[in-house]
């Protein structure tokens, strides 16, 4: 079984969360969906470096990056013969994210078609536990999904 291993920041502002919508296509058959700024990690690539990466390339801000919410793994593919496990990460430097302008960024326009602070339950928003969870509680305890 293939593991791909990714990314994502968890970025909130007045009790919405900082999303995108991708151009490229996903390997989702409903395209039509909000996710989380990040990525796959490259080999040999840290947690954190990968996260901070990632943001500064599709958004063109530093994270600072604070402690693991999150973390979800599942299976992908035509027979979930591929796993996927996701790390969700705090960063805590919200207001920098306010006035993101993709033409700014290494591949936000080439990646991205839209970036908002939406609210998650009022969107279709992937993975489907972020419109469920309370995003904003001070909770110390990291929650695991799994869909294997």
């Amino acid at each position: 079984m293939d593991r791909r291993i990714a990314v994502r920041a968890i970025i909130m502002h007045n009790v919405q969360l900082l999303c995108v919508r991708h151009r490229r296509p996903v390997t989702f058959t409903d395209k039509d969906f909000w996710c989380l700024p990040g990525g796959k990690l490259e080999t040999g690539e840290s947690i954190k470096a990968g996260l901070s990466r990632e943001i500064v390339e599709e958004l063109g801000v530093k994270p600072v990056i604070g402690r693991l919410r999150y973390v979800q793994q599942y299976g992908y593919g035509d027979r979930h013969e591929q796993e996927a496990i996701e790390f969700f990460f705090q960063v805590t430097n919200n207001e920098d994210f306010l006035n993101i302008n993709l033409a700014d960024t290494a591949l936000g326009e080439k990646e991205i078609g839209e970036v908002a602070f939406i609210t998650p339950k009022e969107h279709k928003i992937l993975p489907t536990f972020l419109a469920t969870e309370s995003l904003d509680a001070a909770s110390d305890e990291t929650q695991f999904f799994s869909s294997l």
